[in-house]
């Protein structure tokens, strides 16, 4: 499967594209609406980075006690249910006088929830396209996250600046409502990929399955933690260009955008194992340039350039599936999107401690170093040929 046509012409496909659309439209306008309220109430870099991003570090516990429900559960059903509970919660952060403590329990069990959902939508995704459509599938959905971003966080900051944040964050309600619906009356009626009930030994048995073959520990370390380091940079726009930060996530998403659909759709095959490293390292390395204190308009280009390279986050999950069996595919693709996530938050709050004590940008030209240095520490194992890594579970 090589081209678009072929691939909305899957049934499912499309009504799974629209629900994971307005599923990422609804987080991106939460996000940002839940980051500068929390910011405007205490002015602090370090709570707003965890506003923005504080439910990823609930998805260790989604990862880690939940993820056997991934294929586990019914897919129309359980995606239906997570599009209810995000609508429910994200209306309940409205409440006046609500105080942060709860705020955040809320966003901490949504994060948790996510991490289920995730697995169960990229599933899903696995089951409805064939092995070979995978990529292209994945690819699309990543683009349409990447324009979702550009327009969601450019219509956030105006929906922020017309509606207030609470305001906008009932507009992200209705967005994951509307994600209910479309599951629930587009997706057909699939029984669960695998047999048994879901329960935390068996997402532990199934997670040490996954993590016992070394290549794929290091696919899996290369998704989570260089990704996570320079989403640590990005948490600090806000604090960094409070009236901007919205700009300055759209440039984030443009350059996301331009990296997937050059990756998903025109790098050849032989090309993929090669790209993921150096993708690696143009994700991590411009925002080495933030030492000088780049005005606005540098800034823009520095992070549209640097997110291109969120394109190997693509060619690692092929790599991923090549060595995964089908009956684990939801728990793969959910201990990644819940391990990448997950990272993402705790580097979030080790960026925004960092800035609380110098300055963003110090904060952000020390989260690229990492980033670096983690990649390059990574490079002999995922240099192991395509055979070396393409070894079955258990």
């Amino acid at each position: 499967m090589r081209t678009y046509r072929e691939l909305f012409r899957t049934p499912e496909y499309t009504p799974l594209f629209a629900a994971t659309s307005a599923h990422l439209a609804a987080m991106t306008v939460s996000g940002l609406a839940l980051g500068t309220l929390v910011f405007d109430r205490t002015g602090s870099p370090l709570l707003a980075a965890l506003g923005m991003f504080g439910g990823s570090l609930a998805q260790v516990v989604g990862a880690t006690a939940l993820m056997s429900a991934a294929d586990r559960l019914p897919p129309r059903a359980a995606l239906t249910a997570t599009g209810l509970m995000f609508a429910l919660g994200t209306a309940a952060l409205t409440l006046p006088g609500m105080p942060l403590w709860a705020l955040f329990a809320i966003v901490l069990g949504q994060g948790a929830v996510a991490a289920v959902g995730g697995g169960v939508r990229f599933g899903l995704l696995n089951e409805i396209l064939p092995r070979d459509g995978y990529l292209l599938g994945r690819s699309v959905l990543n683009m349409s996250n990447g324009t979702v971003q550009i327009l969601g966080y450019s219509l956030g900051a105006v929906l922020v600046t017309a509606l207030s944040a609470r305001g906008t964050l009932l507009v992200g309600a209705g967005l994951y409502l509307l994600a209910a619906v479309v599951s629930r009356c587009g997706l057909a009626a699939r029984p669960p990929r695998a047999a048994g009930r879901p329960s935390v030994a068996e997402t532990w048995r199934n997670n040490a399955l996954l993590w016992s073959v070394k290549p794929r520990r290091y696919v899996y370390l290369a998704l989570w933690v260089p990704n996570g380091l320079v989403v640590g940079c990005e948490s600090l726009f806000i604090p960094l260009e409070p009236d901007h930060a919205g700009l300055l996530f759209a440039a984030a998403a443009l350059g996301m955008l331009a990296g997937d659909v050059v990756g998903g759709r025109f790098v050849p095959g032989p090309w993929r194992h090669r790209l993921g490293l150096p993708m690696l390292l143009l994700l991590a390395g411009p925002y080495l340039l933030f030492v000088t204190r780049p005005a606005l308009p540098l800034a823009l280009v520095v992070v549209a350039i640097a997110s291109v390279g969120y394109s190997a986050s693509l060619l690692f999950q092929e790599r991923l599936m090549a060595m995964t069996p089908d009956e684990l595919s939801g728990q793969a693709l959910g201990l990644h999107s819940s391990g990448m996530v997950a990272m993402q938050g705790v580097c979030a709050s080790l960026a925004g401690g960092i800035a609380q004590v110098t300055s963003p940008t110090t904060a952000m030209v020390v989260m690229a170093g990492l980033s670096i240095t983690v990649t390059l520490s990574l490079t002999a194992g995922l240099r192991a040929g395509p055979g070396a890594a393409e070894v079955p579970v258990g």
